[in-house]
């Protein structure tokens, strides 16, 4: 009898390591549209990649995409049915947006250490990013994010300009700095009184 109950949590662990089947998404134009599937609702409910549409199939950005690309949860086609690869995907996404390398880093950065990232447009930034454990919709981003390659320089009006956005949404600011080998370093930026 305990026997069989090894050779059932045996089971039982297999199963659980079995690696999920990727979802099947098609890149059109500018976004990327998934199947109508259980899997596809999963990585809203879960993560909240992208944003479930009326048809029950789920819009991702560029970045998601890629990001969810690279870690095998995701396979693209393209209009002709043909697989997308990652070379390919990037390539259309630089078109599509020119700073996309330096932003999807910052992206892949913040989403390998667990946390949140959603894009900030209506705030004027980039990216805002959720604490742990926070999902969109059950409180606030912490923070926002700027992703810079460490070869830019931003004038003082363009500096003062991100603060008084993160100041004036109740956010910290954070500049995400990327180098030449795509490692990324954060700086974080406060008012201070005198």
């Amino acid at each position: 009898m305990a026997e069989e109950s090894k050779e059932d949590q045996n089971k039982e662990r297999q199963i659980e390591k079995k690696p999920r089947e990727a979802v099947t998404a098609i890149f059109s134009r500018e976004r990327i549209i998934t199947e109508d599937s259980d899997a596809s609702r999963e990585l809203y409910n879960q993560s909240r990649y992208g944003v479930v549409l009326a048809n029950n199939k789920v819009q991702l950005s560029l970045l998601e995409g890629l990001y969810l690309m690279e870690k095998g949860r995701l396979k693209v086609t393209d209009d002709r049915n043909k697989e997308v690869s990652f070379d390919n995907f990037l390539k259309k996404a630089k078109k599509v947006e020119p700073n996309f390398w330096i932003r999807y880093c910052v992206f892949k950065d913040i989403r390998d250490r667990g946390y949140i990232i959603k894009t900030a447009l209506k705030f004027g930034a980039d990216f805002r990013i959720y604490d742990r454990g926070v999902k969109p919709g059950e409180d606030h981003a912490k923070w926002i994010v700027y992703p810079v390659h460490e070869g830019e320089s931003l004038t003082w009006y363009e500096f003062a300009a991100k603060n008084r956005v993160a100041h004036s949404t109740k956010k910290r600011l954070l500049i995400g700095v990327v180098d030449d080998e795509a490692d990324v370093s954060y700086w974080e930026i406060r008012w201070v009184r005198p």
